[in-house]
């Protein structure tokens, strides 16, 4: 599987959203033509998270709390049994609530008083895109993000490894 770092597209909805942002990334990897829509390829993609990424989220939930940031659960808190057709905008999808949705394209995103986080997965000729965009709102998101996106950068590409649609 060939994982690509690459710029956000610019035809992609996310990319309306990089203004000012403090961190952003996205990563490619090829995907052959299939009727899924970008949500049901996230939904995959979050249904086989590595174990590990899941720890981590727990860790991370039990140390933000200290400082009085939420417990956004595990990247894997789906219910497996509600179709991608259910869901609209304003659905909550794990730790993500939907901000947009088409059938190219799906922004995620979370808000907490230390940061916003979007995420999107966008469908491509031939290939899917994840990216990243964060806007932090203080130290405390600066300084978590100092954390955060070296995790993060890894997390990506081994969630992607393990996704069963590629």
């Amino acid at each position: 599987m060939n994982i690509t770092t690459t710029a956000i597209p610019q035809q992609t909805e996310i990319s309306q959203h990089l203004r000012g942002a403090d961190f952003h990334d996205c990563y490619t990897t090829d995907l052959a033509p299939t009727p899924l829509s970008a949500l049901e390829l996230y939904l995959r993609v979050a249904a086989t998270t590595p174990g590990w990424v899941n720890a981590a989220m727990a860790l991370r939930n039990r140390i933000v709390q200290l400082v009085g940031l939420k417990n956004l659960g595990l990247l894997s808190d789906i219910d497996p049994a509600k179709p991608a057709s259910a869901y609209q905008v304003g659905d909550r999808v794990g730790i993500f609530t939907i901000n947009y949705l088409s059938e190219q394209e799906v922004i995620l995103g979370d808000s907490d008083k230390h940061l916003n986080v979007s995420l999107s997965v966008c469908k491509l000729p031939g290939k899917v895109a994840i990216s990243t965009v964060v806007h932090t709102r203080n130290a405390l998101g600066r300084l978590y993000m100092l954390f955060v996106a070296p995790a993060h950068r890894r997390i990506v590409p081994a969630t992607l490894r393990k996704a069963s649609f590629l």
